[in-house]
């Protein structure tokens, strides 16, 4: 119960500016009820006072009233004025209704508007080590699913509680006037409705986060199978992924038929119960209209009124369920919100905004991915407007170390500076505009080749979008396309192939501002020609920006001012391409491996023609 009650804590700071609204809603609740409660009352009043001619206690004002139209003999030969009476509740009513209903819409979509928005930007804010290992389609059930589960109810239930509990009490205050042993009698069965509904609610909160959980299990398999569409086919794993997500909606299947299950016990439990105990109440309220002379008016009110006492404890358990489905859900999302974003511990020493065009040292720079060291001891020095070639086999670390540069991750030991400022005192925002990075698997968005290429700037000009696109030799190939920069490259560009959208990265990091640029294997799906094209063509526009390049292509790498070679997080090697190739090493030997290569194929070339 401590969850909800901090869960109900937690969407109470999201209403924050609506407030007012939601208590309005509440507040028209309450009067609903009122009015609820006054259609019996005119009813048996009817019938005891008016029709029969007995005795029955009304309000001062509505004697006050009969009297002024003449009596109740008037009313007697003029029934339709109880009839409109009758009418004009029920309109009162639906007037209440249609406000109530309105205020809570309001009230309960902008607090789950301001709670998207806070996750939304909450998540932008994650480290870059967080979404490495969060699951993407984890995030956007929690983002979707589990906010809709908080909306319905802060929409419905949490009215209802309140509706429910003046039912109650306002029950109870007219039937005990009316006969307190018969009030008791229609009680007699609620602690044992009240017990069974505490009972469900401990037993379903478990379920729900069961099948939350698996729902979010569900929507990563999909979310994976539908992102990863071409290497499924390509290695026609459909087969395999079909059985993959048969198992998981077979989980949540299970799952959620073991909580529908449970629901169906209850609610079955639940009307047993309210039947039961209306069967018990209208046996008694029959004896006292036989043995003890109660009125027929008193009768009817009698059981109308026992349906509406028992029906907020027919309820409690619902109520109770949403809550449980609401805090579980609600504590999702906080386990979002609670995450620690990579700005929270920035401060005015840390937000420096310094040149960026300046000498770079990683100092003794040492780094592990949790217990997994990766870095060990780099140490090297970068002048400002160089281009600096990596090279190193798959694992030895060359990608993190761009990554540090980038603030992706922070240096663990050790120290990189720019100009003399270690980037740690840096304002990430304002480093990450002036360094600009290519992966070598780049992310496009859904969107025309035009937008993708531009999504850097705000208002660029067409002019500047193709003039990136020829530097990067990505022009030609957009021109071909029917549409040509309008063309929609589809989801991650699958439509385009990996050396096309290699290049419209490279010109969408082009448009940007730089002061360094790297280039993380980020050449390694196009040709020789094309890569050398590009090369010139960045060694033109890029002068006095430094580069990083890496590249398993030595012919990439051979024109740097410096070469460094990575082999198990450490350097083994760095110079120039004419010192590397006089030493023995790991740099020679790639070097002759790829000469040797592209001379056999400029013979087998010559042969063929």
């Amino acid at each position: 119960m401590n969850r909800s009650k901090g869960s109900l804590r937690r969407v109470w700071s999201f209403m924050k500016g609506q407030r007012l609204a939601y208590i309005g809603a509440i507040l028209l609740v309450i009067a609903n009820v009122g009015l609820q409660y006054v259609g019996p009352l005119i009813t048996s009043w009817t019938i005891d006072r008016i029709i029969t001619g007995g005795d029955m206690a009304v309000p001062g004002f509505v004697e006050a009233f009969v009297a002024g139209i003449g009596g109740r003999d008037t009313l007697a030969s003029n029934l339709w004025i109880c009839a409109l009476a009758l009418v004009l509740v029920t309109g009162l009513r639906g007037v209440g209704s249609f406000l109530q209903s309105k205020l809570l819409t309001t009230a309960s979509e902008h607090t789950v508007r301001r709670i998207k928005d806070s996750l939304y930007s909450h998540i932008q804010d994650l480290p870059f080590d967080y979404h490495v290992k969060a699951e993407t389609g984890d995030l956007i059930q929690r983002c979707t699913t589990d906010v809709e589960t908080v909306r319905r109810f802060i929409s419905g239930q949490m009215v209802e509680l309140c509706r429910g509990v003046f039912m109650l009490f306002v029950a109870l205050f007219i039937l005990g006037r009316i006969s307190l042993t018969l009030t008791l009698l229609s009680l007699v069965l609620m602690p044992f409705a009240i017990l069974f509904s505490w009972a469900f609610h401990k037993r379903v909160s478990k379920q729900f986060k069961i099948v939350d959980e698996a729902d979010g299990a569900m929507s990563t398999v999909l979310q994976e199978n539908l992102t990863g569409v071409r290497v499924v086919r390509a290695f026609g794993r459909q087969e395999f992924e079909r059985t993959k997500f048969f198992t998981a909606i077979d989980k949540l299947y299970k799952a959620g038929h073991k909580l529908n299950n449970m629901f169906a016990f209850f609610w079955s439990f639940s009307d047993f119960t309210a039947v039961a105990q209306q069967g018990v109440t209208l046996f008694g309220a029959m004896y006292y209209v036989i043995e003890k002379g109660m009125s027929y008016g008193n009768f009817l009110l009698f059981n109308s009124y026992v349906g509406m006492l028992i029906w907020p404890l027919r309820q409690l358990g619902r109520v109770l369920s949403d809550a449980a489905k609401m805090s579980i859900a609600m504590g999702r999302i906080d386990e979002v919100l609670y995450e620690k974003s990579e700005f929270a511990d920035e401060t005015p020493e840390n937000t420096k905004k310094p040149p960026i065009r300046r000498d770079i040292v990683f100092s003794h720079v040492s780094f592990a991915y949790d217990s997994l060291p990766v870095l060990k001891d780099v140490s090297f020095t970068v002048k400002a407007g160089q281009t600096v070639a990596i090279l190193g086999p798959t694992g030895s670390g060359k990608s993190t170390l761009v990554h540090l540069l980038q603030r992706l991750y922070d240096v663990r030991d050790g120290s990189i500076t720019i100009g003399g400022i270690d980037i740690r005192e840096i304002d990430r925002h304002y480093l990450r505009s002036r360094v600009g990075i290519v992966l070598q698997e780049p992310f496009l968005y859904s969107r025309s080749i035009e937008e993708n290429i531009a999504i850097t700037e705000d208002s660029p000009a067409p002019e500047k979008v193709r003039e990136m696109a020829k530097a990067a030799a990505v022009n030609d190939v957009i021109e071909s396309f029917e549409e040509g920069y309008e063309t929609v490259v589809g989801e991650r560009g699958v439509t385009l192939s990996g050396g096309q959208k290699q290049r419209v990265a490279i010109a969408r990091t082009l448009m940007k501002d730089n002061d360094v640029l790297i280039f993380d294997d980020s050449l390694s799906a196009v040709d020789t020609e094309t890569d050398a094209k590009i090369r010139e063509e960045l060694r033109t526009r890029s002068a006095g920006i430094t580069t990083f390049i890496i590249s398993h292509r030595i012919s990439t790498l051979m024109s740097a001012d410096q070469i460094l070679v990575l082999e198990d997080g450490r350097i083994s090697e760095s110079g120039t391409h004419e010192e590397l190739v006089g030493r023995e090493g790991m740099y020679k030997r790639i070097y002759e491996i790829q000469n040797a290569v592209e001379t056999a194929e400029r013979e087998e070339g010559s042969i063929d023609a």
